[in-house]
């Protein structure tokens, strides 16, 4: 007779799995992009999203108040924003690194909340491993973005596009979380997704013709990317997440987490045939550095406050 396993065990075996299809989606979505112009395909995933969870989450919906709508609101600016970026730089950047520099959300979110104003209620200010984390990400970013040979004063200068929309992207998710821990708190989780998902639906369908000529051809390959993109990769996702994280250490859901741009690179690698020469494969590390020590040791209470408010608004794989 087998042997049941652990809640532990299965736990960190279906987070792991978890974030393996959070990494392959910046694969998925690359190749759908053949399909799709970048902004359409974004406004296809949302619409499909926003239509899953109002299903899922009718009844909270039938008691909206003025304060979830306007909640909602912002942050769902906030995340069509970082999903526009990240989609139309992905378009113009390899998978590999599209998924290490948004990774530098993690990074970029105690950053900020060493403003005074941008910091959620009852959060202390970060301390001294963001900061190392922060210049760890930094010399890695260069590292990834920049060719060999870059004179100093033509640095920023020689990243690509495609990087400069995904760092933007990953500003723009960092804002996201930070506007989720100061809004969720007494809302519920259902209506203040499917409203945030409905916002960004409509902000996408305003913008879809900005910076690139849409177009459309409807492919299997294009109706994978939506499915996995809209559902398994969010609402499934998400709520293995939620029930992982009751049986494990957060060191260890902060550890796992951390690896969605490795998984993202050895997917690419596998599919794309993606390669990161040692430059690249040095900066990328030293980016999985900093995010690794940013979210095993925060310093203070924010990144946990974060981890809880984004753990229960299932909306954005980071």
């Amino acid at each position: 007779m087998a042997r049941r396993l652990s809640d532990s065990t299965l736990a960190h075996l279906l987070l792991v799995a978890t974030v393996l299809v959070w990494g392959a989606t910046f694969v998925v979505v690359k190749d759908a992009l053949a399909d799709a112009s970048p902004l359409v395909f974004n406004l296809l995933r949302m619409t499909l999203a926003f239509c899953a969870l109002a299903v899922i989450n009718w009844r909270d919906l039938r008691n909206i108040s003025g304060r979830g709508v306007l909640a909602g609101g912002v942050v769902g600016v906030l995340l069509a924003t970082g999903y526009q970026f990240q989609t139309a730089g992905l378009a113009r950047t390899t998978a590999a690194k599209s998924a290490f520099i948004t990774g530098l959300v993690v990074v970029f979110v105690p950053l900020l909340t060493m403003v005074p104003g941008l910091r959620p209620t009852g959060a202390r200010s970060t301390r001294w491993t963001a900061g190392v984390g922060a210049v760890l990400a930094f010399g890695g970013l260069l590292l990834l973005t920049t060719p060999a040979g870059t004179a100093w004063g033509n640095l920023f200068g020689s990243i690509g596009l495609g990087d400069w929309l995904t760092l933007a992207c990953a500003l723009a998710f960092a804002g996201h979380l930070l506007a989720l821990g100061r809004v969720s708190p007494g809302l519920p989780t259902g209506q203040l997704a499917t409203v945030q998902i409905g916002v960004a639906a409509v902000v996408m369908a305003l913008t879809v013709g900005v910076g690139e000529r849409p177009f459309l051809h409807v492919t299997v390959r294009l109706a994978v990317a939506l499915a996995v993109t809209s559902l398994l990769a969010t609402a499934a996702a998400f709520t293995i997440q939620s029930w992982a994280q009751k049986h494990l250490p957060p060191t260890h859901t902060a550890m796992i987490l951390s690896l969605e741009p490795v998984f993202a690179w050895l997917t690419a690698m596998v599919f794309f045939g993606e390669r990161l020469g040692l430059r690249a494969l040095g900066g990328a590390g030293l980016i999985f550095a900093g995010i690794a020590l940013t979210e095993l040791f925060p310093g203070s209470d924010v990144a946990v406050l974060l981890e809880e408010t984004a753990s229960s608004n299932p909306v954005l794989p980071v």
